[in-house]
């Protein structure tokens, strides 16, 4: 019945935001319009897809009244090097939510956030 899942997260900065994950490690896949200023861009890491959509456009083209800051989803990031990962990452800007900390005394655990407030955990199995 259903297949493909993917993750929308809403930004008023929709460059912005593809270029944040960008730097992570996602390839963009899909962009609409594909010349100008984009309304929604898809970007993939490890089979995984995330799209980032215009809340203006979400709200005039759907009808929905997205958020588009704060805490509405997390997006988790598996790596083997937490530590380091977290300090690349607050050291070009990302904010400090968690340093990282030993969780369930098998995985090590950080946090940090998305241009648009959205968390996300950096994770490796310990």
């Amino acid at each position: 019945m259903f297949r493909t899942p993917q993750v929308i997260l809403f930004s008023e900065d929709v460059p912005r935001a593809a270029e944040f994950y960008g730097d992570l490690g996602f390839t963009e896949t899909f962009r609409v319009p594909t010349e100008g200023e984009p309304i929604h861009i898809d970007l993939t890491l490890d089979g995984y897809k995330i799209g980032i959509a215009s809340a203006a456009s979400t709200r005039e083209d759907h009808g929905l009244d997205p958020v588009s800051q704060g805490q509405r989803a997390a997006v988790i990031l598996w790596t083997d090097d937490t530590a380091g990962a977290y300090a690349a990452l607050t050291k070009n800007g990302a904010p400090a939510l968690a340093a990282p900390h030993r969780w369930l005394d098998r995985l090590l655990i950080a946090w940090t956030a998305d241009p648009d407030g959205n968390p996300i955990q950096i994770v490796q199995q310990l």
